[in-house]
Order: structure tokens, then sequence, then C-alpha cells
């Protein structure tokens, strides 16, 4: 029973893609794109590279689940752009992030003109129109952006935190709701996808609810239902869930597979999930400070390009040609 309902988790990654749909237009409101940039940076940078660190470590360790092919491929993954470059990701679960990279690029043009109602509203009929033509269009770097599978999520979140911010109307409704009717295909080619290949039946009807439940809960935060809600400890579950996804997969499923014949399977997982819940509070407590500091540094850089100069510049050593000796002088014609 357990196995079939866990299933369905990979359903996780589009209802996370909703949240960050509302909380990136809710962040990015009265920004500009440098600070939008640097407020993201510091945010994701320090704790994923604790976690590429980490994960290598194991991987390269006990590599009987999965090993790391070559050192270059940990190289490249600290930049997050692994995905663009077709350098395997040293944990599965970070191919979301480059998903995520893209919606900051794309809303970035949003922060450019102006992060404001009509802007938004532009935004996500754009997209919505750019995910529709792009699966037929033939078109490699309509497709790459358009990110059609997930941009029915994203862009519901965005309509939703209209919501939130302006008031419901028919049009963000609408928005919203075609978002939802998009998402049922990707959502059915997945289960489909999976019934080939999983060893037990797979029925569609529950990763369709479960989106649906996903959007109403969304629709739900928008109108304000969940206001009375303020438990001190959802806000450090929430600081513990970012970290807690990037070294949950393949160190997890590491430490199932070296321990799964001495512990029973139910404290075998629950053992690895207080595992590394714990670890992931201190990768979050260590580098939380560096975020700090990086978004401190980042400032300044960003001051820089603002004024045209850098602060300190740097005073060229290298000494003002002499003029040249009266031997070497060509003699002016007379």
């Amino acid at each position: 029973m357990a196995s079939k309902c866990a299933a369905y988790g990979w359903l996780g990654v589009e209802l996370f893609f909703i949240v960050s749909g509302f909380v990136i237009c809710m962040s990015a409101w009265g920004r500009t794109t440098g600070e939008f940039a640097v407020s993201r940076v510091s945010r994701l940078f320090p704790a994923y590279w604790a976690a590429v660190v980490f994960t290598s470590t194991v991987l390269f360790v006990w590599p009987e689940v999965r090993g790391v092919k070559a050192f270059s491929d940990v190289v490249v993954n600290l930049s997050m752009l692994q995905g663009g470059m077709k350098v395997p990701h040293i944990d599965h679960a970070y191919w979301t992030l480059f998903v995520e990279l893209k919606f900051y690029v794309l809303f970035a043009i949003v922060i450019l003109r102006g992060v404001t109602y009509r802007n938004c509203v532009v935004f996500c009929a754009v997209w919505t129109l750019a995910g529709i033509v792009a699966p037929t269009a033939g078109n490699g770097l309509l497709s790459f952006f358009a990110i059609p599978s997930f941009s029915p999520y994203f862009i519901a979140g965005t309509a939703f935190y209209l919501m939130r911010r302006f008031g419901p109307n028919t049009v963000l409704w609408t928005i919203a709701g075609l978002q939802f009717l998009l998402a049922q295909s990707h959502v059915h080619r997945m289960i489909t996808n999976l019934g080939r290949t999983a060893a037990f039946e797979t029925p569609a009807w529950p990763a369709h609810a479960i989106i649906a439940c996903g959007f109403l809960v969304m629709a739900g935060i928008a109108l304000g239902a969940f206001d009375r809600i303020r438990w001190r400890w959802l806000t450090h579950a929430g600081a513990v869930t970012y970290p807690l996804y990037l070294i949950h997969m393949r160190a997890g499923l590491t430490l199932i597979h070296h321990l799964r014949h001495v512990v029973a399977p139910v404290p075998l997982v629950l053992g690895v999930t207080a595992v590394m819940t714990v670890l992931a509070w201190v990768i979050h407590r260590l580098v939380e400070r560096l975020g700090r500091l990086l978004r401190t540094g980042l400032r300044r850089g960003l001051e820089d390009i603002r004024g045209g100069t850098p602060r300190r510049a740097v005073v060229s050593s290298i000494p003002a040609q002499p003029p040249a000796p009266e031997a070497e002088r060509i003699p002016a014609a007379r």
C-alpha cells in the first residue's frame, strides 16, 4: 500500500512549481532586476553548494547505488547549469532547479518592464500561448524557454498571487482555470509512462486529484482562507524543506541500500528520513551566514554596476609611455 502511494510522490514537484510562481511574483514586486537576481542567488546557491559537496562525497565513498562518473561533473554541477550542458546531475532531484532558473529568466523580463498587474497578466497570457504552440512549432529555443510541461503551474501560481494582492476577478480565474486544464495533459502523460514501468497498476485518477487539491489549496491561500494559521514551526519547516530536497534522494537511497539487511523497512525509512532532516537543518544553519555574506557582496557589486565604475578601481601599475628620444623621432617634413 505504501509503495502504491509513493508512486505519486513525483507530483510534489508540480505542486512546488505552483508555490514558486506565487512566491517569485510576490518577492519580485518593487524590486529591480539586479535586486531580484541577488535575492535568488543568495537564497539558492549556498545550500545547493553544500548539498552538492555532501552528495558527491557520499557517492564517491559508497558508489553501489550510483557513483560519480567524473570529478568534472561535480564541478559543473556547482554552477547549477548542468541541465543546459547535458552533464549528469549529481542528484537527479537537481533537474527541477534548471527549470526554476528558466522561470527566473522569463520573469526577469517582467521586472525589466516593471512588475505591475497589467504586465503580469500579459506575461501569463503570452507564456500560455507559447506553451501551447511550442510542442508543435518545431522550434527548439521556443520549447526550451516555454517549458510547456511545467509552465501551467508557474503561471497558475502567478495568477493566484495577483488574486491575493488585488483580489479575484474573472480574468485571473480564467487564467488559473486554463492552467489547471492544461496541466491535466502533462499529468496523464506522466502517469501513462509510469504505468509502463511500474510493477503494479497506477490509476490516473489519484494524480489528477492531487493536482486538483494543490490548485484548491493555492486558491484558498489567494483568498485568505488560511490567514489565521500562524504556527511558528511552519517558518522553520519551510526553511528546512529546500536543503532536505537537495540531499534526500541519492544519499538517502545509499543509506537505505547499506542498511536494508540490518534494519526493518519501516524503521529504516523513518530513521533515514530523520537523519536527512537533521542534516538539512544543519546545512540551513551553517549556510545561512554564508548566504548573508554572499548577499552583501553581490549588493556591493550591483552598486558598482549602477555607478558605472567600481568604488575600488584598480590603478594600472604600468607607467605612461615616455616620450621618444630625439634620435628616434621622425623629423617633420619641411
